[in-house]
């Protein structure tokens, strides 16, 4: 089987091409709110299931009455269609997570999808290239390295920090092998972003904001509440000029705390690929991790406010994005990606000679795992991911640890009690 990856670029198109872009931007969303509808409509009214190549002979016809529509490429159009038929063809799979398809608020973000047959690039000079979109000419992005192969499809989206160009390209690479290192058991946690039972530290996700942009971004939110407060009361909801501008720098802001919590996602994952022979993760429910807990009017839910600094902190580190990853680049890397039951992980003991699952053995959710059978002491983070390597390596496995091929990697003891919940509140 061979692969196929992303190139996503810098693009930096003149004024006058921001422009069309914009325009044809905000054109696919309102394709793909109309075709939602149409879709809705039709189940609802008549029980028919409408698909992209009935949409597509409307498209024409809509093309040739409305000038703006016409404006849009005709393939712009069909792939707006197609994405739209993948995210029913998602939701209807009982093995995807996929919700039902969601309408596109004018805040989405903005893309337009073209077919690879129509695109092509050349190259400037060392780190600049442009690429020919129809109806546009050439655009100007930055070419921090090489394309790698044959251009399947392109996506011209905008976020927070700017306009970008997406390239889906057929490489032709095949995946390696079977590397034949030794597997590992990882723990993806809050505290310790992700703990590797062959380690004996934890991997910390730098902070995704220092404090000034923190701070800043803070003043921006609360700027930003006061002037829709203004805008409902005095301007009857339309935004200024002055709100859209600090709506801009809050998305620079969370496109940076995106990009860089991305980094370190990509930096984590493709060294567990390459450097082991598999990788066993749990098998965590995010959406059921992260639910509120506000309850109802008539059972009020408790501690909501912590509940949803940990569903943040949670979200953050990006379980989902990082199991995602690992299984495209374990089979890239001739390595396995082996999910395993999340039940007792953190309550089961790590000592090959004990296994005991015992909920007293952690109290609380404190740092150190202490087993009241064994006596075995070892860092709560570690200790689950030595138990996630027994059941990777029973491939799924049981509650218990009944078998083990190696004897795990033991954590110092003042190393580990030098934990975040041991320091003073001052250096947490």
């Amino acid at each position: 089987m061979k692969a196929d990856t992303g190139r996503r670029y810098r693009l930096y198109p003149t004024a006058g091409q921001e422009e069309v872009l914009t325009r044809w931007g905000h054109t696919c969303r309102a394709l793909w709110n109309v075709a939602l509808e149409q879709r809705r409509y039709l189940w609802r009214q008549r029980r028919i299931t409408l698909m992209g190549s009935a949409q597509c002979r409307e498209l024409a016809i809509a093309r040739s009455e409305l000038d703006w529509m016409a404006d849009l490429p005709s393939e712009c159009g069909q792939r707006v269609l197609a994405n739209l038929d993948a995210a029913y063809l998602n939701f209807w799979n009982p093995d995807h997570p996929a919700g039902f398809p969601a309408r596109k608020k004018r805040g989405h973000r903005m893309g337009i999808p073209f077919k690879g047959r129509y695109i092509e690039v050349r190259k400037l000079s060392r780190h600049w290239a442009e690429v020919r979109l129809p109806k546009l000419g050439w655009v100007r992005f930055r070419l921090s390295r090489a394309v790698g192969g044959t251009i399947r499809n392109a996506t011209v989206s905008r976020d927070g920090t700017g306009w970008h160009v997406s390239f889906g390209v057929h490489t032709g690479r095949i995946p390696d092998a079977s590397n034949g290192r030794p597997g590992c058991g990882v723990d993806f946690g809050v505290a310790a972003s992700a703990f590797v039972s062959t380690e004996t530290e934890p991997r910390l996700m730098p902070p995704t904001l220092n404090k000034a942009e923190q701070a800043r971004l803070t003043r921006l939110e609360r700027k930003k509440a006061r002037q829709l407060t203004h805008a409902k009361r005095h301007n009857g909801g339309r935004y200024s000029n002055r709100l859209r501008r600090t709506m801009a720098q809050i998305a620079r802001l969370k496109t940076r705390q995106a990009n860089r919590r991305l980094d370190f996602t990509h930096k984590l994952t493709t060294d567990l690929a390459q450097n082991h022979g598999f990788v066993g993760i749990e098998d965590l429910r995010v959406k059921n991790m992260t639910k509120s807990a506000k309850g109802t009017l008539d059972a009020p839910g408790k501690n909501v406010a912590r509940k949803s600094g940990l569903n943040r902190s949670i979200l953050d580190n990006a379980p989902g994005e990082r199991r995602r990853q690992l299984e495209y680049k374990c089979r890239l890397y001739g390595s396995r990606l082996i999910p395993v039951p999340a039940f007792h992980t953190s309550q089961t003991c790590g000592n090959p000679a004990c296994g005991k699952v015992d909920p007293t053995s952690r109290p609380g959710c404190g740092r150190l795992f202490r087993c009241v059978h064994c006596g075995w002491e070892d860092d709560a983070d570690h200790n689950a991911s030595v138990e996630i390597e027994a059941r990777a390596r029973r491939t799924g496995g049981s509650v218990t640890n009944s078998t083990r091929s190696a004897k795990p990697a033991r954590v110092p003891a003042p190393r580990r009690r030098r934990t975040r919940e041991a320091l003073p509140a001052t250096q947490r």
